[in-house]
């Protein structure tokens, strides 16, 4: 059964939701042969030494992923499963760069994820919206053509956000593709103080024009920053178990997360790639609970934080933060 508690997940790849199971079931239907015997095999793979081991394979995996069908597919299970932890609002991560460059046009891409997330809404009430992600790792040009085509792909599109390898590839290099996404009524988030330093998340915000930091959890290295951050309300959308799979921390007790919340700063949960790094919001929000002993309270505080730090509308962000109080 759901959560009694509505969240709101604000950091979610959905290509990250391709469960093994799912890879070797869109293998079959494209006649496609897999480097791994089982999924099983498949998923002894997913032990991480850092976030490019994990990215190498996450994109390899995408390969299955070809049609309107299977995009659709792979975000019908996400919202069942989704439904199960408590999530009332989502806000889907895509990378439309990792497909076209394999042939499959971004407009394929986002009505497979629209038929999904609107069939999701009548079906179990989880409200959504689609976020197109940068790959700071490719060319600026390649991203400004991302954002063309993800205009014209005649599909509700929610914010621009930017993620992939952090470490080298600075936000303020996507200037002016977050500016020309701002002029077209975009919402801005960035993966930002990851792996990266605190400066990343700083050219976020102001370079950018970030709502939202995703991770950021390197804020705590520059205490201006974070009175910045609890200043502006500028929301973190953490991830524990993806820090713990990608060794960003080696247990999850050891994220700053209370220094986090005693500074003031507007913290949500979030489940990342669930699929690649053993759990999904509720998981993490478990993970949360037992490494720090948090109250029914403290869990309370971090949906009316995933609410508050939403982009959903302002109807949607009421009606749940009424049943919040």
């Amino acid at each position: 059964m759901p959560s009694p508690l509505p969240f709101c997940e604000l950091h979610l790849h959905i290509e990250g939701t391709l469960e093994p199971a799912t890879i070797f079931e869109l293998a079959a239907r494209h006649g496609a042969t897999l480097r791994d015997a089982t999924p099983d095999e498949l998923a002894a793979r997913y032990d991480f030494a850092n976030l490019q081991g994990f990215l190498d394979l996450y994109y390899e995996n995408m390969g299955v992923l070809r049609t309107e069908d299977d995009f659709a597919h792979l975000a019908e299970a996400y919202f069942l499963r989704a439904h199960r932890a408590g999530v009332a609002h989502v806000e889907l991560f895509v990378d439309p760069q990792a497909h076209t460059a394999r042939g499959v046009p971004a407009a394929t891409v986002l009505r497979g994820l629209d038929r999904a997330a609107r069939a999701a809404e009548e079906r179990l009430g989880i409200t959504s919206g689609i976020i197109a992600c940068v790959l700071r790792d490719e060319p600026v040009a390649s991203a400004q053509r991302m954002l063309d085509e993800v205009l014209d792909a005649g599909v509700p599109l929610l914010g621009i956000g930017l993620d992939s390898a952090e470490v080298g590839h600075p936000p303020r290099l996507f200037r002016d593709v977050f500016a020309r996404a701002a002029d077209a009524g975009l919402r801005r988030v960035a993966h930002a103080g990851e792996e990266g330093p605190a400066d990343y998340i700083r050219e976020a915000l102001d370079e950018l024009g970030a709502e939202r930091i995703d991770h950021g959890v390197r804020a705590l290295d520059d205490a201006a920053l974070v009175e910045r951050l609890a200043r502006e309300r500028i929301p973190l959308t953490l991830c524990p178990l993806s820090n713990v799979r990608l060794r960003v921390v080696d247990d999850v007790a050891r994220l700053p997360f209370r220094t986090l919340l005693e500074a003031g700063l507007v913290v949500t949960v979030n489940s990342d790639d669930p699929a690649y790094f053993g759990g999904y919001l509720d998981d993490n929000v478990a993970a949360l609970r037992n490494a720090f002993a948090l109250t029914d309270d403290e869990v309370r505080l971090l949906a009316r934080n995933s609410v508050e730090a939403s982009f959903a509308s302002d109807a949607r962000r009421d009606e749940l933060l009424r049943q919040l109080t």
